[in-house]
């Protein structure tokens, strides 16, 4: 497939290429790094409504779910509990931290790798689990994991990736995360019929399957060419950036990635210069996307689906069947943003996302207030809670085309070199941080804000969507490495962006001021 591409920014280049079959491969194996954070999603909630699991480590939860049904909000109220699915989060922030100068000393591919083993560990510790420490540790181990995968698997699909087509593969690993999560909800619906102590061990040690699916695949990768020239492998750089843009002539590519790669090592500490002025649009947004990210509330439908819509009345069995459907509409409308992305933008699908995502939240809220009101009691037909799950899909949909996978694919795509992997270790943190507290404060919040805890989301998902509108720039079909033309040509945060840094003729300044 023919090359090139049209920007809007003055003074971008357009490089020649090819969709390759290489390209497309290595995207598609890299994008398995997203199983195991999509797995570990979705056989959470369905794990801590399990009978069995609640009877062997929490039997208070248990006792408590059996028998407090005139207070439908607080059933699975449970600090405990909720830090058997939060304590990954927390480890997969501070992992993160790590996994940056890993990433940049050692490559994209062995950062991947090493995520994969530290996963496959926890994975055993949790199946063969005796007691809440194994648990612990266990989850430990695969935050461990998590954090590795999330800091190099983006800047992976984002640097192998063409220009005109970033966002499509990178937003593969979204559709690896749903993947995972559809995975995992039909692991536990079947599981959960299992009698005895198998049916849980069965879901997390399956998570050992994902896990050996990232090491092998991060084995057989090659490296990304900005990864070759970071660590001073130029010959083999220029090889490969050949090989995956199917053609000799990326002279112009490849002298733009070694500039690049020139004024990355003159940055001695990258964690100190992503505080510089000239990186403050980078740092804000690499902050603010994935703190609101995960204040959409989605993870209170992904981590605990089975466990709300028992809360709203649904049988066990029913509650993990509903969360399979929402699973599998939000893996189906992931596609909707890899086929649009690169063709609609980003800034269309944040703000329509946004904008579905807040009347859904707002009707769900209404509904669950009425039938349950402030008290916690009453019964929901089958005609109302069939509208809520409906609510819930459309919901899930807003978020499976926006904020889901351009929570990932932007904050990999907006820094330069000198400071990527920077920048992605603190998306990573930010977003496990929230991760953890809203898995951590869920149960709690619902059982004492009820129904207004939608509303509570809603505002949020508010916000968030004038702050894009406002603040970020279109970045389809811009080179990863001439971004800061993006910066410098944006109302707010051109003032931060010096001439320097991005090449600015005379002509290109007088035109940008007329």
């Amino acid at each position: 497939m023919a090359g090139g591409f049209v920007s809007q920014t003055p003074g971008v280049r357009n490089y020649n290429y090819k969709l390759t079959p290489k390209v497309f491969v290595t995207c598609f194996i890299g994008a398995f790094g997203g199983l195991i954070f999509g797995y570990d999603l979705g056989i959470s909630g369905g794990v801590t409504q399990m009978e069995p699991f609640l009877e062997e480590f929490f039997p208070d939860v248990h006792r408590k779910m059996k028998s407090a049904h005139q207070n439908e909000y607080c059933r699975f109220d449970s600090q405990l509990l909720t830090l058997f699915t939060s304590s990954l989060y927390l480890a997969a922030l501070v992992s993160s931290l790590f996994a940056s100068t890993i990433t940049r000393v050692f490559g994209r591919k062995w950062s991947m790798f090493l995520g994969g083993f530290t996963f496959f560990v926890g994975s055993a510790f949790n199946g063969f689990a005796q007691n809440i420490a194994m648990l612990l540790i266990g989850r430990i181990l695969l935050g461990f994991g998590v954090g590795f995968a999330n800091q190099s698997v983006p800047v992976y699909l984002s640097e192998m990736a063409p220009p005109n087509l970033r966002g499509a593969f990178n937003n593969g690993f979204q559709v690896a995360i749903i993947f995972g999560i559809v995975v995992a909800t039909i692991i536990n619906y079947f599981t959960a019929q299992l009698k005895g102590n198998i049916g849980w061990r069965i879901s997390l040690g399956l998570a050992c399957v994902p896990a050996m699916m990232i090491m092998i695949g991060a084995l057989i990768l090659p490296d990304t060419p900005n990864s070759l020239i970071e660590r001073g492998f130029t010959d083999k750089a220029k090889q490969m950036l050949q090989s995956i843009r199917g053609t000799n002539e990326v002279d112009e590519e490849f002298q733009d990635l070694t500039d690049a790669s020139e004024e990355s090592k003159q940055v001695k500490h990258p964690w100190k210069n992503i505080l510089l002025p000239r990186y403050r649009p980078q740092l804000i947004i690499t902050c603010f996307i994935p703190f609101f990210q995960q204040l959409t509330g989605i993870n209170v439908i992904t981590f605990y689906a089975p466990v709300l819509f028992q809360t709203l009345g649904f049988g066990s069995k029913a509650s993990l069947l509903s969360a399979m459907v929402t699973g599998i509409i939000e893996l189906l409308c992931t596609f909707v943003s890899v086929f649009t992305v690169d063709r609609f933008g980003r800034r269309v699908l944040f703000l329509q996302g946004g904008i579905q995502m807040l009347i859904s939240q707002i009707a769900i809220g209404v509904m669950i207030g009425v039938k349950f009101g402030t008290v916690g009691t009453g019964n929901i037909g089958k005609t109302d809670a069939n509208l809520i799950v409906a609510l819930i899909c459309i919901y899930v949909a807003g978020f499976a085309w926006s904020w889901g996978p351009l929570g990932w694919l932007v904050p990999s795509e907006i820094s330069p070199l000198e400071i990527r992997s920077a920048a992605q270790a603190i998306n990573v943190a930010v977003n496990m941080f929230f991760t953890f507290l809203v898995a951590q404060l869920f149960l709690t919040m619902l059982c004492h804000m009820k129904f207004g805890l939608f509303f509570f989301f809603a505002v949020f998902v508010f916000i968030m969507t004038i702050f894009i509108y406002l603040m970020l720039p279109e970045t389809k079909n811009v080179p990863i490495e001439e971004m800061n033309r993006v910066w410098k040509a944006h109302w707010f945060w051109g003032r931060f962006i010096p001439d320097e840094a991005v090449g600015v003729s005379a002509a290109e300044m007088q035109q940008k001021s007329v």
